[in-house]
């Protein structure tokens, strides 16, 4: 919004307002939106809260989980509406609302917004302890992934909409056989020029895995106070970085990364997610005075799996989230084997003391603070073991 009234106004005096040009750099605007998420997140929260507190929005706690959150019960939660409205207001003041790939990420975190607050309200408001039944849940997820995927598997060929539609009508009319071009073939990394081509049912397919996957891996990793949103922050930011390299023809270039035009302008949405989880955690760290609830943690994977697929980081997004993939192994396993065992021995067994994983090292003896703090710690060399890629190809 702000770059095209930046462009109309310097159209209209261009030696007076020459200054305007600064606008047309992504870096400042990325710069921009982190700093107008945070200040956005900052000023609403307590507003929010208030509110959520107002309307009785608080946490249910399972008895039979670890003992010391009894006393979270209460708490407000669905405080992922404030991370939304950080990241959307910030978004639309500073990206380029014509890029293609703005609206398609933004589309994917809202719709899995939505999915999760439907969940929230049932479960706190409505009283039911299931909310959103896991079919129900699992069918919303899917048809907003697969969508997406749909979408992207040409859009990230392609350099617009009229020529993305082009190519999905050729793809029809050649029987599904169309191949992609080298720039949509998975990416090895740490490997000079090792990619492997997908297709289009295959590209497709790996974008709903990912997308559908890290919004649930992100929703089990959010248990305790500050633990899923340091992450998502430092994923986010690393992700930035990725997506102005894959959209700059030189750095692109001279890194080895596929250029994909207009990938740079998720800079600026990236950034604006760690803006605005960097406002939410003000609030979330312990002890919490808001919980993030479905509607933030299904919103914040389902962007951050969109966002890794156009900037062809699917591999990466699993090395720098790898706290959030041991999360969701963890809880599949312990599910997987205490079904085993059950049907095996007529007992259930089970692999952890408590699922998800940050549950089984506070059964262990950690407490919660350390429990956060370390898996930051590891988040944070993860991305770093990421970055590292970039020049080591």
């Amino acid at each position: 919004m702000l770059l095209s009234l930046a462009q109309w106004l310097q159209g209209l005096y261009p030696e007076q307002l020459g200054f305007l040009r600064v606008f047309q750099y992504i870096t400042f605007r990325a710069v921009m939106a982190a700093m107008s998420a945070l200040v956005i997140g900052l000023v609403f929260g307590p507003w929010v809260i208030r509110r959520l507190t107002e309307l009785k929005i608080g946490q249910p706690i399972r008895e039979y989980g670890v003992q010391t959150h009894l006393a979270k019960k209460g708490t407000p939660t669905m405080g992922g509406v404030l991370i939304l409205i950080g990241i959307g207001l910030s978004t639309l003041l500073w990206a380029d609302l014509s890029n293609r790939f703005i609206w398609v990420v933004m589309g994917v975190t809202l719709g899995f917004g939505a999915i999760g607050w439907t969940d929230d309200w049932r479960k706190v408001v409505k009283k039911d302890p299931e909310g959103m039944r896991s079919r129900e849940k699992f069918l919303w997820q899917s048809l907003i992934g697969a969508a997406a995927a749909i979408y992207l598997a040409f859009s990230v060929s392609e350099t617009s909409a009229p020529k993305v539609w082009q190519l999905f009508s050729q793809w029809v009319d050649s029987g599904f056989s169309l191949n992609l071009p080298p720039r949509a073939d998975l990416m090895l990394p740490f490997f000079k020029s090792v990619s492997y081509p997908l297709g289009v049912l295959g590209f497709m397919g790996l974008t709903w895995f990912v997308i559908v996957g890290t919004s649930n891996a992100v929703n089990l990793t959010d248990g305790l106070d500050g633990l899923a949103i340091m992450p998502v922050v430092l994923v986010s930011g690393a992700l930035a970085i990725f997506a102005y390299v894959v959209g700059n023809a030189v750095y692109s270039k001279y890194l080895l990364f596929p250029f994909i035009p207009g990938a740079g302008e998720l800079m600026i949405f990236c950034t604006a997610m760690a803006g605005a989880g960097l406002a939410f955690l003000w609030f979330n760290a312990h002890p919490a005075q808001v919980f993030m609830g479905d509607v933030g943690a299904l919103a914040l994977g389902g962007g951050l799996g969109a966002v890794a697929v156009i900037t062809r980081q699917e591999i990466l997004l699993g090395v720098m989230g790898g706290v959030f993939v041991a999360e969701a192994l963890s809880v599949m396993l312990q599910v997987s084997w205490f079904k085993y065992t059950k049907k095996r021995y007529g007992e259930g067994r089970r692999l952890l003391k408590m699922a998800p994983l940050h549950h089984h090292f506070e059964k262990s003896g950690w407490t919660e603070t350390q429990v956060v703090v370390r898996f930051w710690i590891i988040t944070m060399l993860l991305c770093l073991v990421a970055l590292a890629s970039l020049k080591l190809r």
